[in-house]
């Protein structure tokens, strides 16, 4: 096995890995996390009172079941 042939596989290792990231990126289950990273910038130096939508759907879900309690 000669410098190319490590060179060759190297490459093709990294057109894979390359493949994979891009797939995990744009797959559906990340939007929403992405969404939630994308508001980031304006919500300030106060991290503990972000309203971004995940935590708003899940304020609303804890709102709703404590109605039926």
């Amino acid at each position: 096995m000669d410098i190319n042939t490590l060179r060759g596989i190297m490459t093709g290792l990294l057109i894979v890995v390359f493949i994979a990231l891009f797939i995990w990126a744009y797959s559906k289950k990340r939007h929403d996390d992405f969404n939630e990273a994308a508001l980031l910038p304006f919500t300030g130096d106060d991290l503990d009172n972000i309203s971004t939508p995940k935590k708003m759907e899940k304020a609303q879900n804890n709102k709703f079941q404590g109605d039926k309690l």
